[in-house]
This record gives structure tokens, C-alpha cells and sequence, in this order.
């Protein structure tokens, strides 16, 4: 055919016939190594490769793959790609010309995997046809982890929404902090004023009022600064700290409370635990949001438990209570804003440990049974921590 090109392998094939022995093992040899090094290459990259028939039969499968895929090779050979992602099967033609495999569906599609771990994954699959005329029809099938791109697209998003609504909702509660103090300023008056009337049933009913209305607006002042400061965060001044220190303060302020609420305390902590880079105010705000949490989740007879350990790159706090616990619909959502299982709780006082975690390079750990408590774990880099290399 005038135009079309063959490759030296094509010319080689097409002189089999006339090759003695010698040539022929000589041929075999070498198509056995460009086989090896192909494969080489394939199992080189980090996107899985996948060739299987118009059925969904895997023919060949690259590391990658079985990795993305979580199966081996023996597992996965004779599998139908089909079943391992149900919904993925193209809608397949019937011609049977040279270019049919054009005619054929172009798939690109995500899923989500569960096993060997949570991952998202990006699947290109295009028809070929290999051989020239009257070859069967495969496609190629490219799998890409797009696991963390997908993750920071929509953290970036999210980023960008709550940022808007911060600055929107922190002008909203510098607004309201004005009337605010103007109530708290007349109701004062209007407590002073009583205070020289006759005493009569009508006073003290009218006293009664504006101490409630003053609770009331002491309680709202308290949501607003407690909002502002979740939205509206200092950076942390990050100082060498000892942490047992810092609780052993907190605890003691909080102490007169938990005896008159019947609790007892267990802080299992050494006196010289490993020092940490951290604002010490702001830990002293995570450590008393979770001993009042404790305190609200328990009753009289309760205990408060609070042990340390260490290993050669983090320090841990567990704080456990003996509380009612969390129902597991509530578990995921207690770290977001407003959401409360207390009467009269703002919702606030977990985000803002999340939030001053994160930024000591630390997280927040949560385990918790309906009847039997709750354990809150903080885990904090250590100042001196080793240098750790990273998983490949």
C-alpha cells in the first residue's frame, strides 16, 4: 500500500518464513528483551496501565494498577474490569472496519476505591485496535490517584467560602457587641433605680426581670466573644513549653468547680514531660475547653482521667471522661461550628481546638461510646523530635 510505513520489526515479520534457526532464535531473543524492556517502563510509572477486551478481561495490568487496585497478580489476571467497577461498561459498536476502533466511547471517569485504602481515582479508558485489519478490539485503560489533588481542590474551595463567611460574620458580631453594651448599660441603671424604691412585690418582681435580662445578655456577650474568637484567630506565639505546667494551672483554677460538682480529676501526667513549641495561652484555652466538656458531660461520681505518652516524634494528652458520651451520627460532626448536644452550648469550644491544633502543627483525636465516655487525644510535635524521611 503507496504511503504506509513499516517498521523494521514489520519487515523482519514479513521475511519469517525465509529465516533458518539461528535467525529465528536470534528474532525470539530479541523480542524478548523489548518485551522486558517495555514492561520495565510500564511498571516505572506511577499510573496504572490496564489493556483489556471489548468483555472487560484483563489481559495486562502494570504495578500501578495492582496497587491502585489492591489486588496481585494472580488475583488479578482473568478478572472483568467490569465487575471490579460496576456502572464502567462502554456501549460497544459492531463495525468492522480499519476504523471502527475510532468510532468507539472514550471513557474518562472517577470512583472512589475502599481497599487496600480510601482513595479517589481518575480512569481513562480508550479503544485500540492492535494488528492492523481483523485484530481484536482492547482498550487501554489509565488509572491516576487523584486522591490529594481532589483533596486540596476542595479544601482550597472551602478555604475560599469560609473565609467570605468569617469576614461577613464577624462584622455581624462586632455590630451586635453595640446594643449590647448599651442593654447592659440601661438595665444597670434600671437595677440601681429599684434599688431605691419602696421594696413591694412589684419591685422585686421588676428586679427579677432585669437580673434575668442581664444573664441573658452576659450569656449572648459570652457567644460573641467566644465566636470571634474562633473566627478571627491570633497566630499562636510559639514558645518552649512544658505542658504539664500549663494543665497543672488550669486544673487547679477549675478545681473548687469539679469538687462542687462531685468529679474527681486523675492527671497521670509527669512533671517533666517533653518540651513543645506552643502559645501558652492558647493550649491553656484547648485544655480548659476540654476539662469543661468533660465537667458538662458527667455527673456527680464522674471521673476526668488525663495521661501522657511519647514517642521519638510527638507528645500525646489523653483526656478521658466518664460522660454520656456521643451518639456516632454526632462523632462526625462535632468539630463544626454550632453544633451541640448541651443545652445553653454555643458550639464553638471544639472548633477552636481543632483550629489552635492545626496551627501548633498538632491534631485532635476523638473516640466515644453512648453509657460509657468519651477520650479526647491532643497530639503535639515534639520540639526535639528526630528528622524522619518520609514514605517513598
Amino acid at each position: 500500500m503507496a504511503g504506509k510505513k513499516h517498521s523494521s520489526l514489520d519487515r523482519v515479520l514479513g521475511r519469517l518464513d525465509a529465516l533458518d534457526s539461528v535467525n529465528l532464535a536470534n528474532l525470539v531473543q530479541r523480542l524478548a528483551r523489548e518485551r522486558g524492556v517495555f514492561e520495565e517502563i510500564f511498571n516505572t510509572l506511577h499510573e496504572g496501565i490496564l489493556v483489556i477486551t471489548p468483555d472487560g478481561a484483563i489481559e495486562y495490568a502494570n504495578a500501578s494498577a495492582h496497587r491502585l487496585i489492591g489486588l496481585g497478580e494472580a488475583e488479578l489476571a482473568g478478572q472483568i474490569l467490569w465487575r471490579l467497577v460496576p456502572g464502567l461498561r462502554p456501549s460497544l459498536g459492531t463495525a468492522d472496519e480499519d476504523d471502527a476502533a475510532a468510532a468507539l466511547p472514550v471513557v474518562a471517569r472517577e470512583f472512589e476505591l475502599t481497599y487496600p485504602e480510601p482513595r479517589t481515582v481518575r480512569l481513562y479508558m480508550v479503544p485500540f485496535r492492535g494488528g492492523g485489519r481483523g485484530a481484536p478490539r482492547r482498550f487501554a485503560v489509565i488509572l491516576t490517584d487523584v486522591t490529594r489533588e481532589k483533596a486540596s481542590t476542595e479544601q482550597r474551595i472551602a478555604d475560599e467560602s469560609n473565609s467570605s463567611v468569617r469576614l461577613l460574620a464577624a462584622g455581624v458580631a462586632h455590630e451586635l457587641g453595640n446594643p449590647l453594651n448599651s442593654l447592659a448599660i440601661h438595665l444597670q441603671l434600671l437595677e440601681r433605680k429599684l434599688k431605691k424604691l419602696r421594696a413591694s412585690r412589684e419591685t422585686e418582681s421588676l428586679a427579677d426581670s432585669v437580673r434575668i435580662c442581664r444573664d441573658e445578655v452576659t450569656r449572648l456577650d459570652g457567644i460573641i466573644t467566644n465566636f470571634l474568637e474562633a473566627i478571627r484567630p491570633r497566630p499562636p506565639d510559639l514558645a518552649e513549653t512544658n505542658l504539664a505546667d500549663v494543665l497543672a494551672e488550669v486544673l487547679r483554677f477549675q478545681q473548687q468547680e469539679f469538687a462542687d460538682r462531685g468529679l474527681v480529676v486523675e492527671a497521670e501526667i509527669p512533671a517533666t514531660l517533653p518540651a513543645v513549641m506552643a502559645d501558652r495561652n492558647q493550649v491553656k484555652q484547648v485544655f480548659f475547653n476540654l476539662t469543661k466538656n468533660a465537667m458538662e458531660a458527667m455527673g456527680p461520681g464522674g471521673k476526668l482521667v488525663i495521661k501522657s505518652r511519647a514517642d521519638d516524634d510527638q507528645l500525646y494528652l489523653h483526656f478521658g471522661d466518664s460522660g454520656v458520651g456521643i451518639k456516632q451520627d454526632d462523632l462526625t460532626r462535632v468539630f463544626q461550628p454550632y453544633h451541640t448536644t448541651k443545652p445553653g452550648g454555643h458550639g464553638l469550644g471544639l472548633m477552636v481546638v481543632q483550629r489552635i491544633m492545626r496551627e501548633h502543627g498538632g491534631q485532635v483525636g476523638l473516640e466515644s461510646k453512648v453509657g460509657v465516655g468519651t477520650i479526647v487525644t491532643l497530639q503535639f510535635p515534639r520540639k526535639d523530635r528526630r528528622v524522619r524521611m518520609l514514605p517513598r
